[in-house]
């Protein structure tokens, strides 16, 4: 995490039910559909309301909803572009950008998992990007069985809540 992103307000923290657990609350703040979509379209340069709900297919009444909420836990920020009638963009914010990785390697999930043809075409410099998830300390990339969770949260162990955990 780079010094900007460190420096920056915590998003709000959601009450979940169920396991402590940062998926969890990410996913209250930004896990529904349209959302992520509204997060891609204004990460591909489509900050307008019109643009956004053309592109990603949405309700406009939903979409609205959406993109409401992500201003109000500070995902996108909303910009002026016209004073008569008064029209908004929608930007990211740095916790906004930090979502783009995740959009791409859910992308690479799509299309090694989902698509037939993948349907857009991502490149680094002068060539086609491969995500990879890598260790901030030792550089090395983290394939899956190399990374390992340890529970932090009072009360709980990877089975699950340790009172239940020990009655059953």
């Amino acid at each position: 995490m780079d010094s900007l992103a460190s420096a920056a307000p915590r998003l709000p923290h959601p009450q979940t039910p169920g396991r402590p657990c940062s998926i969890a609350a990410a996913l209250a703040l930004v896990g529904e559909k349209w959302a992520l979509l509204a997060v891609r379209e204004v990460a591909l340069g489509n900050r307008r309301f019109d643009a956004i709900a053309r592109n990603t297919g949405a309700p406009r009444d939903i979409l609205t909803t959406r993109l409401r909420s992500l201003e109000a836990v500070g995902v996108l920020e909303r910009r002026p572009y016209q004073d008569r009638p008064p029209r908004f963009e929608y930007h990211l914010t740095a916790p906004g950008t930090d979502l783009l990785p995740v959009l791409q390697m859910l992308a690479a999930w799509g299309d090694r998992w989902v698509s037939e043809e993948p349907p857009v075409a991502y490149t680094h410099q002068d060539h086609e990007f491969a995500p990879a998830l890598m260790c901030g300390t030792c550089g090395e990339e983290a394939v899956p069985g190399t990374v390992h969770a340890h529970v932090r949260a009072a009360g709980w162990d990877r089975r699950g809540p340790v009172a239940a955990a020990e009655s059953g």
